[in-house]
């Protein structure tokens, strides 16, 4: 890894901070025309996920990473046990049954900086977390990706991930309903 870039684990206010804010500017940047517009708007702020961050890093629920460049975080992960059964921070509705890959990790997310794509950041952050979940003895990684974000399937499966037909159904407000791709990965 060139010498400016460092990995931080999340662990402080100001990580969950940053990590939140790379997720805002993300999401606004790549989920245009797929998720509500008033929810980019009013829901995806930059504060938005800290309070999830610090849980998870609390509870030891999953853990965060985020790379920095120089002074500057520019990407974040988050990886842990695969999820399986409901999941309330998304949507009262959604539901993800992961029964067949007990016992895997998940990369449960993973944002860079919109200004800094296309540096290969989000790849020396994708295969930090994959080692680092085959290091505590996960077999295989799942992960779930937008349906239509066509640049992020091609970079997952560069990286080894495929999709293995599973559409997982993501509600949103005003009756919309995203499409997710689970991808998977032994290690």
């Amino acid at each position: 890894m060139p010498e400016p870039l460092r990995f931080v684990d999340a662990s402080t206010e100001e990580h969950f901070a940053a990590m939140s804010a790379i997720h805002c500017r993300g999401w606004r940047s790549a989920y245009p025309g797929y998720v509500p517009d008033d929810y980019l708007r009013e829901v995806t702020t930059e504060e938005h996920w800290i309070p999830f961050f610090r849980d998870d890093y609390a509870t030891k629920r999953c853990k965060g990473i985020l790379l920095y460049e120089n002074d500057a975080p520019v990407a974040c992960c988050n990886y842990g046990p695969v999820r399986s059964g409901p999941s309330p921070r998304q949507s009262e509705e959604l539901v993800i049954d992961s029964s067949q890959y007990h016992g895997w990790g998940e990369v449960i997310s993973l944002y860079v900086e919109p200004a800094v794509t296309s540096r290969g950041y989000g790849g020396l952050l994708l295969e930090e977390a994959v080692g680092r979940l085959k290091a505590e003895g996960y077999p295989g990684c799942t992960l779930f990706v937008l349906r239509e974000n066509s640049g992020a399937r091609r970079f997952y499966e560069r990286h080894g991930f495929a999709w293995d037909g599973t559409v997982q159904k993501v509600p949103f407000p005003h009756h919309m309903v995203c499409n997710d791709l689970r991808y998977v990965r032994s290690l």
